[in-house]
């Protein structure tokens, strides 16, 4: 437990990418199995405990602490697992440096999965009393989830990719078929054993991703050399079919295929697997994401909601077919290959994204400027000779989104952030005018500098009139100028409205509060957006 505190207070520190790559890559090596194995998978948020929640932790803490002072302090502080590790009291023995047997994370993460849920407070109270504060915030964080150190499970990867030397898809591919403590990866990685595989499964392909288009750059490439397609405003998904099922994943790699049944009732049968868009479809028309959203993270929808919200996917690209990779074909010959599959098979509740044709950049350019009109996010540009590689490379795939609205409004509520930023004010609720009365619409903890946070945070602390919890109400006094990718109906904000992808673009010093926009004007860009 020892060596992953002091894994986690490094990572924690640092900003730096390459650090945190160095320090999990020491740690891998250093440290035993399976200890490791558990590490990463709390890392990559692949550890989950379903008897031991938040809210045993706060029922210790209230019997080991004054209720005020903690209220006070968690309140202060804004991470719970950081404000029990600094406020549980400390034993006599533990603070003279006296080792007691402090468990591993094996042992956590076993004791977790098998003892019975009456018996966990006393389990992790014993715990908790035979740690130092460093250890006892990883063994909470461990035990609630959330790291919140800046690590993804993309970066994991690397970092075992680097130490063992190997392609990192070559681990996106092994990854499905492993669990933690991951025995089976390691043994492969050290080269005792066969690379893991999950044969005939519908496991995740990590997907190809696009880099953000310069336009400066735009001016360097070749026209000729690159294809250009919709970016649909719904949620990247690939569509898994083999002789053992079929499955729907989310982009992150997360299955979605419950709350999705009739995609997965189209696939069944089908042996490919698919890169596509996410939508509702309505009679041929795409339905503003706002009706997608409807469906998002409901494990089991009602017939009402599958009948009012019909979910559809628009394939961009084929990555296997019946069992064959074709991921290393140039992406002509794989749209070839996808036009061809879904002429021969039809399958309902899909259909192909076409391309938009354009000889010039200028023309492409006019093309975009509609894109908005249409309710669509955008282009992707694609080099019409670039095979199909996990990740993020540069040079072959580009996104060139629609430019984002702006409105100004105004400063309503503020909320501590987590991790690095657990100290300072960096959640914003922002609303406009409705008369005169302020009414929010959205939320943004983005978009600004350390700088301009820092100023933020002394504002709001000085400008404070009322505290709602964690929350503080603030003078409705500061304008900021919010970036946003469209705006939506929504019932479940007081104004009726609701802002995608809101972001702090600038603080509007300059500007009184009473000159802020008005819900009128938010109304209007639900036309355009």
């Amino acid at each position: 437990m020892k060596s992953f505190a002091e894994l986690l207070e490094r990572l924690v520190l640092t900003p730096s990418r390459t650090t945190k790559l160095a320090l999990i890559k020491d740690w891998i090596a250093t440290e035993p199995d399976p200890d490791r194995g558990i590490g990463l998978a709390a890392l990559t948020g692949e550890l989950s405990f379903d008897a031991a929640k938040a809210g045993l932790i706060r029922a210790l803490a209230a019997e080991r602490t004054d209720p005020v002072l903690f209220a006070l302090s968690y309140d202060f502080v804004g991470d719970l697992a950081e404000t029990v590790s600094l406020m549980w009291p400390q034993k006599q023995s533990v603070r003279e440096g006296v080792n007691e047997a402090a468990p591993t994370l094996a042992t956590v993460a076993e004791t977790l999965a098998t003892a019975r849920k009456v018996d966990l407070p006393s389990i992790v109270a014993g715990w908790l009393d035979t740690l130092d504060p460093s250890s006892r915030f990883a063994l909470l964080k461990l035990i609630t989830g959330g790291m919140r150190v800046g690590v993804s499970a993309r970066l994991v990867k690397v970092a075992l990719a680097e130490r063992y030397d190997i392609d990192v898809a070559e681990i996106e591919e092994a990854w499905p078929a492993v669990a933690p403590p991951y025995r089976a990866l390691f043994l492969w990685l050290g080269g005792k054993g066969p690379q893991p595989r999950s044969a005939d499964a519908p496991v995740f392909r990590p997907p190809m991703l696009a880099n953000p288009l310069d336009e400066a750059e735009l001016a360097t490439l070749d026209p000729a050399a690159f294809r250009a397609e919709w970016k649909w405003d719904g949620i990247r998904v690939q569509c898994v079919a083999t002789l053992a099922g079929a499955k729907l994943w989310s982009r992150g790699g997360e299955d979605i295929s419950g709350a999705f049944p009739e995609i997965v009732t189209a696939m069944t049968g089908l042996a490919a697997v698919l890169d596509g868009e996410l939508l509702v479809l309505r009679e041929g028309v795409v339905a503003p994401f706002s009706e997608l959203q409807r469906r998002l993270n409901r494990k089991t929808p009602g017939p009402k909601l599958l009948r009012d919200h019909p979910a559809h996917v628009r394939l961009y690209d084929m990555l296997f077919e019946a069992g064959e990779d074709i991921r290393a074909l140039p992406f002509d010959a794989r749209q070839q290959r996808l036009a061809a599959w879904l002429a021969r098979f039809t399958p309902q509740r899909m259909d192909l994204s076409p391309l938009v044709p354009f000889a010039t950049w200028e023309e492409l350019t006019a093309i975009r400027a509609g894109a908005r009109e249409a309710g669509i996010e955008g282009l992707m540009l694609k080099r019409a000779d670039s095979p199909y590689l996990a990740g993020r490379p540069k040079g072959p795939w580009f996104k060139w989104k629609r430019d984002p609205l702006t409105l100004d409004a105004v400063l309503m509520y503020a909320q501590r952030g987590h991790g690095k930023r657990s100290s300072f004010y960096s959640d914003y609720t922002f609303g406009v005018w409705r008369g005169d009365e302020l009414v929010p619409v959205g939320k943004a903890y983005s978009g600004f500098t350390d700088q301009e946070l820092v100023w933020l945070d002394r504002w709001i602390r000085n400008n404070t009139t009322g505290r709602f919890g964690p929350v503080r109400e603030v003078e409705k006094a500061l304008v900021l100028e919010v970036a946003f990718d469209a705006a939506q109906l929504s019932s479940r904000h007081r104004s009726g409205v609701a802002l995608r992808f809101p972001r702090i673009a600038r603080i509007r010093t300059d500007k009184p509060s009473v000159e802020a926009d008005s819900i009128e004007a938010v109304m209007a860009l639900i036309q355009r957006a």
